[in-house]
């Protein structure tokens, strides 16, 4: 749909490892960067962001941003929107008041509620509690494969497959592999 014009995707993985991937600001400026590209319309609300921050010389702040992103999904007559925000959990809950996670959910939230017409959000996360608290509440669908017997079987069969064909790991005893594969599989927690 994307790619023939009926629709825009931007896709956003937070990341623990990566300062820039676990917070609000690395999530508003990916969603904006990549939509930009996608219609006219959002690359001019983009500019004029940019426009307005001295043409590029002063960097806007997260309002701002979340602005600049409300802009452009205001508009009826754009093609329908898909963000996915992928493995939210990776944000830090712990540092600041409030937390990276929480500023994110709070974006979302808000996201939600002003509900723009052309708007779908597909959020992962593995099931946290700060995370189903804010999310709970909002009109939405739950698809949760956390407790499925298909996901932990999923996992194991992956572990059992890399334990059995790396190079290294194919000298191991048998012992060491089952060991290897059982507390993988166990620690995994069905993610």
């Amino acid at each position: 749909m994307r790619k023939s014009g009926l629709a825009s995707l931007a896709f956003y993985y937070c990341d623990f490892r990566d300062e820039e991937k676990r917070d609000l600001r690395g999530l508003l400026s990916s969603l904006l960067f990549q939509l930009c590209d996608q219609s006219d319309f959002y690359c001019k609300t983009l500019s004029g962001l940019y426009s307005t921050h001295r043409n590029g010389s002063q960097s806007p702040d997260e309002t701002a941003l979340t602005e600049c992103l409300k802009d452009m999904l205001s508009s009826p007559e754009e093609a329908p929107v898909f963000l996915i925000v992928d493995a939210l959990d990776e944000c830090p809950s712990a540092s600041g008041t409030p937390s990276h996670r929480e500023e994110v959910l709070i974006f979302l939230e808000d996201l939600v509620n002003i509900r723009p017409q052309n708007l779908r959000i597909c959020l992962t996360s593995r099931p946290e509690v700060d995370i189903k608290d804010i999310l709970e509440p909002l009109d939405f669908h739950s698809i949760s494969l956390h407790d499925e017997e298909g996901q932990r079987q999923d996992i194991l069969d992956y572990v059992k497959s890399i334990v059995h064909s790396d190079a290294k790991m194919r000298k191991w005893t048998a012992e060491n592999k089952d060991l290897v594969i059982d507390v993988l599989s166990g620690k995994a927690n069905g993610m």
